[in-house]
């Protein structure tokens, strides 16, 4: 019987194995700059500016944050934001904190935080100073002066969800925070539990200003996602996304 000749590899077949190897490239080196994990000395990536509105690539920018405490020294810059280092408290059985700030104010609005990590910091002052400044001017004509904080740092396993029950919250690291409303320079006050679900001008203020926030936090939850969230937002740079 004559021998046959070998098979040479279809060149389709080889294009679609380096497409596909490509892809799992690209997914890797997205899923490190997610996760903060790509070395400083290594990042492309120019720091954020504070001061900038709609930074681009600024979810792999805030990242970058998380594991670089002199580079968070250098982003977490007044009068855009009112911060100082705390010492770290390493995680143990899920509690702790690492690269974080005591804050007091970030874009012109006083936001008390005793704990939050530098990345948060900086997500919350992008969101006050280009998105909620804005429409409280485009929805007000005022400025808002302060947020009312229900806090940020709290060891304890997510709440609200049974599915969830046994898992540590953002909030078990300062990776969280949780806001239930605002006062505007007039003294006028919004309320998440009063004006959420109301038609005018304060629901429809919230509702734009919890959708903004979606762009710097990967997490945004408020009274449409379950009655634990019914009298606040809360904000998180944790692994999962979801904006409800």
């Amino acid at each position: 019987m004559p021998t046959l000749p070998p098979t040479k590899s279809h060149p389709i077949r080889r294009l679609l194995w380096q497409v596909v190897l490509a892809a799992l490239i690209g997914a890797g080196a997205a899923l490190l700059f997610r996760q903060g994990l790509i070395p400083s000395a290594l990042n492309p990536l120019p720091a954020l500016d504070l001061a900038e509105a709609d930074p681009w690539l600024v979810d792999w920018r805030l990242a970058a944050l998380r594991q670089d405490p002199q580079l968070c020294r250098r982003v977490l810059a007044q009068p855009q934001i009112v911060a100082e280092p705390i010492p770290d408290n390493p995680p143990k059985q899920g509690c702790g904190w690492q690269n974080s700030v005591r804050m007091t104010a970030a874009g012109g609005v006083h936001a008390a935080f005793d704990k939050a990590t530098c990345e948060t910091a900086a997500a919350l002052a992008l969101w006050l100073a280009h998105d909620v400044q804005p429409l409280a001017q485009e929805f007000f004509g005022q400025r808002v002066t302060s947020l009312h904080s229900l806090g940020s740092y709290a060891c304890r396993n997510i709440v609200g969800n049974p599915l969830w029950k046994d898992i540590r919250s953002e909030h078990a690291l300062a990776n969280a925070l949780d806001i239930s409303g605002f006062t505007l320079a007039g003294g006028r006050q919004i309320s998440v539990l009063q004006h959420w679900k109301g038609s005018g001008v304060e629901g429809r203020f919230l509702r734009a200003v919890h959708e903004r926030a979606c762009r710097y936090f990967h997490v945004v939850l408020g009274p449409d996602y379950n009655a634990a969230h019914q009298n606040h937002f809360h904000l998180d740079r944790g692994l999962f996304w979801c904006c409800k």
